[in-house]
């Protein structure tokens, strides 16, 4: 069954018909590609071959659903398409490899109805796949890059600018951990519930890496990235499902109490708006409230680690009802738990501020310096963004131009480049 993408008595030109199509079928790429490339990868077992078989699927809609009209199931309709054309793919290569022969005929006598691709049919081949990704046959930054280009589509070089890497870097990484997934025939599944606690930590890190990337993104026009802080989110949701341990709970919880604040982080313009400044009736009351649960349910395990920790933090902003009432004392002690947890330069860092608003700025600014003369975030632009606030509110003008500047030179996103241009005209 069909549908049209003219509405019934609606006239438009052949030309304004195809670019409505095309510009739907960037949005259904949007959407939908890494869904479809997961399903690929399950039923081929190649990630190479899967992603040349989106790639074809998507091609070939364009070709046809101008004459034909999108499909009702347009998922089951670009998965059915790929694995077709990857099975052409094979039968081309086996005068090269008989042992395609086979593996080629197997996919083609495989479940070819689109019904067997619905969500209500499926186990959910994403959370396949991040496991896959994840596996701990591969190294902690293998598995990062993997997931994050695998799952979340991010590309190399988006990927090289959240961890301060080059993109060759990645893209090696990305390349050797397929070839170890193939040689070392890692299976496409989710784990035992004996195997799943160790594979656990590894799977929360790329949640929590993506959900980051979506909360504030590295680069690009908008300040945050809805489609990864979502999937993120839907992804937490289904680990929780899986398995009820503290640290998932406190890892949702963290996401949730973020993402409660989204709509306030911004202005209509697009402008980035600062916690403190923030509208905080904007903030999402269900997802606080959610949030808090699972805070309170992880913490009384007494099994909880920096996630739930940080879930904490969160939630002491959540719940203060104007900034200037904000507990900093409590926020300071949990830094310094969560330093103790998951010892990081990052983490000190957001100590230092809570500690400016608990003791002022020259007490923040110290702890500052002391971070960047180790050199550990010389490339961190919210180092400089930190310390350039604090000489501002000093009256240390020329610092903190000279911070403010050294951060706009670092960062990559437009809300924030623009942010740091003003705070460089307000010093003037």
């Amino acid at each position: 069954m069909l549908y049209r993408t003219v509405a019934p008595g609606e006239m438009m030109s052949d030309d304004a018909a195809v670019e409505q199509l095309r510009a739907q079928v960037d949005a259904l790429y949007r959407a939908e590609s890494r869904h479809v490339l997961a399903t690929l990868i399950r039923l081929l077992k190649d990630f190479d071959l899967a992603e040349e078989a989106l790639h074809e699927a998507f091609t070939a809609a364009v070709q046809q659903w101008p004459q034909d009209g999108i499909p009702a199931n347009p998922r089951a309709w670009l998965v059915s398409t790929g694995r077709f054309k990857a099975i052409d793919v094979m039968r081309r290569r086996v005068r090269f490899d008989a042992s395609l022969t086979e593996v080629a005929e197997h996919l083609y006598h495989a479940t070819s109805d689109p019904a067997e691709y619905d969500d209500e049919h499926l186990e959910d081949d994403r959370l396949r796949l991040i496991y896959t990704c994840c596996h701990p046959a591969l190294s902690p930054e293998a598995q990062v890059a993997m997931t994050l280009r695998e799952v979340c589509g991010l590309t190399t070089e988006e990927i090289a600018r959240a961890f301060l890497i080059s993109p060759p870097t990645v893209a090696q990484r990305i390349v050797r951990a397929k070839a170890k997934i193939r040689e070392a025939r890692i299976p496409y599944q989710v784990p035992s519930p004996s195997e799943l606690p160790e594979r656990l930590d590894a799977v929360l890190r790329v949640v929590y890496l993506v959900f980051n990337e979506g909360y504030s993104a590295s680069s690009g026009t908008s300040l945050t990235r809805a489609d990864l802080s979502s999937e993120a989110i839907r992804l937490g949701r289904l680990l929780l499902e899986l398995l009820q341990e503290p640290e998932v709970m406190g890892l949702l919880a963290l996401m949730l109490l973020h993402e409660s604040r989204r709509t306030a982080r911004t202005s209509a313009t697009g402008e980035l708006v600062l916690l403190d400044q923030q509208d905080r009736s904007l903030w999402n009351c269900d997802l606080i409230e959610h949030g808090v649960t699972l805070v309170e349910q992880a913490l009384s395990s007494r099994r909880f680690g920096p996630y739930t920790i940080q879930a904490a933090i969160a939630a002491v902003h959540a719940e203060s009802p104007t900034a200037s009432e904000t507990d900093w004392a409590q926020i300071v002690a949990l830094y310094g738990l969560l330093i103790q947890a998951d010892p990081s330069p990052v983490i000190e860092l957001n100590r230092a501020v809570a500690v400016a608003m608990r003791d002022g700025p020259l007490a923040g600014l110290e702890l500052i310096d002391a971070i960047l003369a180790r050199g550990e975030l010389r490339n961190y632009y919210l180092a400089h963004s930190a310390r350039a606030d604090f000489c501002r509110r000093l009256g240390r003008t020329e610092e903190a131009h000279a911070s403010y500047q050294c951060a706009l030179n670092l960062t990559q996103q437009e809300p924030e480049r623009r942010f740091l241009e003003r705070r460089l005209d307000e010093l003037k």
